[in-house]
């Protein structure tokens, strides 16, 4: 999430302070950090709101598992429970309420959304030919902001979208792209393979999205055009307590990038030697990422205030190189990017309001050199699993490298 914030706050935007309580319909400039507990009917009230402002929403369901999709948010998932009771993705009440659409980017919420990057650059999606890098400039494509995909299939447990978008880049090339994209709850079985354990004690949800871009077009996707490639972004719950956890590969160079919005101070961001702990409070904007050659397939998250161990998995070889390069200038290396990122929001300055409260978990694909009719597929699994801390902290020695007691 490059800069989002340097736009969102241009007096364009409606206060948007995060879900509503029962109680209030005030909106304030700072972040409640009143979250729900796990036992709480918070899913159900996700279910009637997004249900009264959109009739076609699509629930999933296996078991006591649990998921919401929006077709009007590019088939988004904007949130699951393991239990009907629990929910677990931020949904951006305010925005969804008043009905408006912001100019720049509409942070509607979602713990699942897809986007296509790079943002910035001389192969930049989000600005036009021409135009400086900056705040005023920057718009998200309304193909996968604004505007709905097309539900093409759907069973009690998979729901499949599809869109046709054409975007012109930075340099002039214009890219023609079929999106398809199938959300998947994942039963127990594939559960339990994915974790290598058995989950019969816990309540756990796995929401799988499986997301590939075709080229439409007559001409290749090439390093001399530019190379899309598919963004997936994750709006979660934050808390006072919460952490982002972020394992990392002994390799070349730095571990963590936290160059985005400047150096995140050191009680924010601890560096271990082989995982990064990032507080997710919503109290402090600051981003994160790690390159392909740190990278390993997980990132993940702990509330200690609702029990939740968030395990994000996604496709990724180590053999792949070629990132796309989001930053908001003209690049030397325009394939020189993250392949994850973590973003904790926060205030632009003291006392200034902010999206709301929430942090993201994102995962990209490669770039996608591709030749006409050629394919580009990205896999990206959110599981939410609440426990005896015990089990779940297994869970994250073995998939995060960090012992919750040391959170």
């Amino acid at each position: 999430m490059h800069k989002i914030i340097a736009f969102v706050w241009l007096g364009l935007v409606v206060a948007c302070s995060g879900r509503k309580s029962a109680t209030s319909d005030a909106q304030t400039n700072s972040p409640t950090m009143e979250t729900k507990s796990p036992d709480s009917s918070a899913y159900a009230e996700d279910r009637r709101f997004l249900q009264k402002h959109h009739p076609d929403l699509v629930e999933l369901q296996l078991g006591e598992a649990h998921a919401l999709v929006c077709p009007a948010y590019q088939g988004r998932v904007m949130t699951s429970s393991a239990d009907g009771k629990a929910s677990y993705g931020w949904i951006n009440y305010d925005l969804i309420e008043s009905g408006k659409l912001l100019p720049h980017m509409n942070a509607f919420g979602g713990e699942d959304r897809f986007w296509l990057g790079p943002e910035g650059g001389q192969f930049a999606l989000y600005f036009k030919k021409g135009d400086p890098f900056d705040a005023a400039h920057w718009q998200t494509p309304a193909a996968i902001d604004s505007e709905p995909f097309r539900l093409i299939a759907n069973t009690n447990t998979s729901a499949t979208f599809s869109r046709d978008v054409s975007l012109t880049n930075y340099s002039g090339t214009r890219f023609d792209i079929n999106i398809e994209r199938t959300v998947r709850l994942l039963n127990k079985a594939a559960i339990d393979k994915l974790l290598a354990t058995n989950t019969d004690s816990l309540k756990v949800v796995g929401i799988q999205s499986d997301n590939v871009i075709t080229n439409k077009g007559k001409q290749a996707w090439t390093p001399e055009t530019g190379m899309p490639s598919i963004w997936i972004l994750g709006m979660m719950n934050a808390s006072p307590k919460a952490t982002i956890i972020v394992p990392f590969r002994p390799g070349a160079g730095q571990p963590i990038n936290d160059s985005y919005f400047g150096k995140v101070p050191s009680d924010r961001l601890r560096v271990g030697k082989t995982s990064a702990l990032f507080t997710a409070d919503a109290g402090y904007r600051s981003k994160i990422g790690v390159s392909p050659m740190r990278a390993t397939n997980w990132l993940g998250s702990y509330d200690p205030k609702t029990e939740t161990l968030t395990l994000v998995n996604y496709d990724f070889d180590p053999k792949d190189r070629q990132y796309v390069n989001s930053a908001w200038a003209q690049q030397k290396e325009p394939f020189a990017g993250d392949v994850i990122n973590a973003y904790n929001d926060g205030p632009m300055k003291p006392g200034q309001p902010q999206m709301g409260t929430f942090y993201e978990l994102e995962s990209s694909s490669p770039a996608a050199q591709a030749a006409p009719g050629g394919k580009q597929q990205h896999r990206h699994t959110t599981i939410h699993i609440q426990g005896d801390r015990s089990q779940l902290s297994k869970l994250a020695t073995q998939y995060l490298a960090t012992d919750l007691s040391t959170l």
